[in-house]
């Protein structure tokens, strides 16, 4: 199958959609504090404008997926799209920030359509073996809007003001929407068989909705007060919701999340893997934040610059990584890219006031080049792994994990950190522990390509003995 300007276009949705995405967070870090005095708000105001955001796309993301996979991920790009548009057009113009936190609530809701329809696209307009390098590219772009987001939302807020950096969404966002909606979709054979039609499921979805809030409010709320009486009722509800979620699940006739997504042990471990390389990246790259400031006397803006190197390899490591699964296969790629971001996190445990520029940005480099290689690399196999038809539900599981393991990663690091190199060094060696049990858990993915992907009948459960 040579690529045509079909298969551009949907490349083009999918990349630009997730980068949307990407820049849109990194960017409003950034203006926060400027936001804040702005509408007189209070800090815990402002970090819920966050917050509130994460908890909305997280709670969602496996429930658009399969909104996604009976409707069509085309329409619910567009939909999530002009959504995001729309609602990055309204806060521009909200009066307070209680107007703020609503509306980054709604955007959630609108970013959790798009993102597992970005993957969903992919799948069914690609092959399973020539899906590696469309997943390499999205995740260069994603690399690239968070390592310029800072700097984007920085130039804008000191020009324009806060509000500058949600108009920055609008017109990219409406674009893709309108060029998801005029692009006919794209399907490889095993996309255009006829497929039952599936229930959605909604009293699981609600019980996985509860359980993801409470879940993430919980790790959010971490840093704050561990044992506060809404903390510890969030956690128990969120056992509560996920027992629940887990006996519907084994009972229903069309569950949420099917049988064979699930049991597959390719798509769990790979789940897992990403699960412990977001927090470990994400938990090391918070303490590293500390680390060069308080310890090596960095500005913020020397501390941005001797981050760049991070990202860099990001972006640089991600589309070698398609060859090296071809080369190598998944496993031994997933292993090696985990050891890397291990020994990033163990480098940077090893700064001090002494510590020179060749070696925090060495080990940022190391952080960025094991982070996107796993991250290429776990992709593919769960997107692969699954029918076209679950493309979405495995789609939203990816996106849902991505946004789980940084809280987690940040919790675990804020637990555990306290003044002084000695508690950072900890904080960093328990997340370099949470990459060695990650690189333990790619044991589980298939030794090789799935070539055998090619016949696009093979379910995934049977593929794994790749």
């Amino acid at each position: 199958m040579s690529p045509g300007p079909r298969h551009t276009a949907t490349l083009l949705c999918s990349i630009a959609g997730a980068a949307v995405v990407a820049l849109d967070g990194t960017v409003l870090t950034i203006a926060q504090p400027a936001m804040q005095r702005d509408l007189q708000a209070s800090f815990q105001q402002v970090q819920w404008t966050s917050t509130g955001y994460l908890v909305a796309v997280a709670s969602l993301l496996v429930f658009a997926g399969r909104l996604g996979d009976r409707y069509g991920h085309r329409q619910m790009l567009a939909l999530g799209t002009i959504g995001f548009g729309a609602t990055s057009a309204a806060i521009c113009l909200a009066p307070g920030i209680r107007w703020v936190i609503g509306l980054r609530v709604a955007q959630g809701i609108c970013g959790a359509l798009l993102q597992p329809a970005t993957l969903g696209m992919l799948r069914a307009a690609y092959p399973p073996d020539r899906l590696a390098s469309p997943i390499a590219l999205r995740t260069s772009a994603i690399a690239a809007a968070a390592a310029v987001g800072p700097v984007i939302g920085g130039a804008l807020t000191t020009q324009l003001g806060w509000r500058a950096v949600f108009f920055l969404n609008v017109v990219p966002a409406l674009l893709i929407g309108v060029l998801a909606l005029a692009s006919r979709p794209l399907m490889t054979r095993d996309s255009a068989q006829p497929e039952r039609t599936e229930g959605l499921d909604l009293p699981g979805a609600g019980l996985l909705a509860v359980a993801l809030v409470c879940l993430v409010y919980t790790l959010s709320a971490v840093p704050r007060s561990v044992l506060s009486p809404a903390t510890v009722a969030a956690a128990g509800l969120a056992v509560l919701a996920t027992g629940a979620f887990v006996r519907r699940e084994r009972r229903t006739v069309d569950p949420l999340i099917p049988g064979e997504v699930i049991g597959s042990t390719a798509i769990s471990s790979a789940l897992a893997v990403l699960l412990a390389a977001s927090a470990a990246m994400f938990g090391a790259v918070f303490v590293g934040t500390y680390l060069l400031q308080d310890i090596l006397g960095m500005d913020p803006f020397r501390c941005a610059l001797a981050g760049l190197p991070g990202p860099a390899a990001m972006i640089l490591s991600a589309p070698p990584a398609a060859w090296l699964q071809r080369r190598w296969g998944p496993r031994r790629t997933a292993v090696a890219a985990m050891a890397l971001l291990a020994l990033g996190v163990l480098a940077l445990s090893r700064l001090g006031a002494e510590s020179g520029s060749p070696a925090v940005g060495g080990a940022f480099l190391l952080l960025g080049a094991g982070f996107g290689t796993v991250m290429v690399t776990a992709t593919a196999v769960i997107v692969r792994r699954a029918r076209v038809r679950h493309s979405g539900v495995v789609g939203g599981l990816q996106q849902t994990v991505m946004n789980v393991g940084p809280a987690l990663g940040i919790a675990t690091a804020t637990a555990l950190l306290g003044s002084g190199t000695s508690a950072m060094s900890l904080a960093l060696a328990a997340l370099a522990a949470v990459a060695a049990a990650g690189a333990l858990t790619a044991i589980g993915l298939p030794r090789r390509s799935a070539h055998q992907a090619r016949d696009p009948e093979m379910s995934p459960v049977s593929a794994e003995s790749a």
